[in-house]
């Protein structure tokens, strides 16, 4: 077994504090990776807090990874000892189902194995995530990282990253479209940057105009204040697609209103209350409502790739893991200029 330590949560209401536990021997096709930087996304809040149900603890979040290889199996031939490579949400997946034949491994009809609070596909091996110093993967849920430097910035790719790209490029958005990103947060900002790379005309639309100068220097076009109904108004039609972000509570009727006929809305934040809709601001316009969720390792591959050649990365604040449960608390705040990311060499 290989020795591990990391930061996890004993119970929902507990601190993340100091926890020594072991991964599993490296297999064949495996790859032990050393952890340089992990990236704080607000679904490690939720989970430790068993927000969503499901947690088990003890727990060891973390999916935004970024490391170096140190040891591989025997059988693999992806990558080599010394290579820069992430690790995002899944680290499995039944390979097997029609989802996985067509690389969309976060839709596996058997169940993804997620990073970490979840089981491997024995049924009874823990996952444990990227707040630790190490980690063991096998070489088909391994990515390669093309960028060469501020790798600390490149971890929140793992995941926001994904989760912007894949609407984005699903929905074909390109030069000439208008699009509108909804919050400016861990999600909302790599989606202004990788939306305005795409070539699109982006707007913002944020309840703190304190960001405005912000999304410009993201990438935005323009910035709406969605708390001012005058300005909301004059968006009535305008959008090919929007992308809402947001986790908290919020009306997506006026912004459904905003689409242009057969335009696409589409949810990758998460609120924990149901969402009041009403079918006309659907019918009228033939507008399409949908949601997304990550990508598969394919796609995150694609992501990165785009990412490296475009020169984006994530903007974040570097932390030493001994803060990370007051970075929780300004997180849900919304302190924080746009994602945490913890040096894993603080652990010592």
């Amino acid at each position: 077994m290989t020795s591990s330590k990391g930061f996890a949560a004993e119970s929902a209401t507990s601190p993340l504090a100091p926890f020594q536990f072991t991964r599993r021997e490296v297999g064949p096709k495996d790859v032990q990776i050393d952890i340089l930087y992990c990236g704080v996304c607000h679904s490690d809040i939720h989970q430790v807090r068993n927000e969503w149900g499901g947690s088990f603890y003890p727990m060891v979040p973390g999916h935004e990874i970024v490391g170096k290889v140190v040891k591989v199996g025997a059988s693999v031939n992806k990558f080599k000892v010394g290579d820069s490579v992430g690790v995002g949400c899944l680290v499995d997946s039944c390979r097997e189902c029609e989802c996985c034949k067509e690389h969309e491994e976060q839709f596996c009809q058997k169940g993804m194995v997620g990073t970490y609070n979840a089981l491997e596909k024995d049924g009874k091996t823990r996952t444990f995530g990227g707040y630790s110093n190490n980690i063991v993967v096998d070489q088909d849920f391994v990515l390669r990282i093309a960028h060469k430097d501020n790798l600390q910035a490149v971890a929140p790719l793992l995941c926001a990253g994904i989760t912007t790209y894949s609407p984005l490029k699903h929905w074909k958005v390109g030069p000439g479209q208008r699009v509108g990103i909804v919050g400016l947060g861990g999600l909302g900002h790599m989606g202004v940057k990788i939306a305005h790379s795409m070539g699109a005309h982006v707007t913002v639309f944020t309840t703190s105009m304190s960001k405005k100068d912000d999304a410009r220097r993201l990438g935005a076009d323009e910035v709406v204040n969605s708390k001012d109904e005058s300005s909301m108004k004059l968006q009535a039609g305008k959008y090919d697609f929007i992308l809402d972000t947001v986790s908290a509570p919020h009306d997506l009727n006026s912004y459904l209103s905003f689409l242009k006929r057969n335009g696409n809305m589409v949810l990758v934040g998460a609120p924990d209350k149901p969402a009041e809709v009403h079918a006309f601001n659907l019918i009228f316009g033939r507008k399409n409502l949908a949601g997304s969720l990550i990508g598969g390792i394919k796609e995150t591959q694609e992501m990165l790739d785009y990412c490296a050649q475009k020169n984006i990365v994530s903007d974040i604040e570097l932390i030493p893991i001994q803060k990370i449960n007051e970075a929780y608390e300004r997180t849900i705040k919304g302190d924080v200029k746009y994602r945490f990311v913890i040096d894993i060499a603080s652990l010592g």
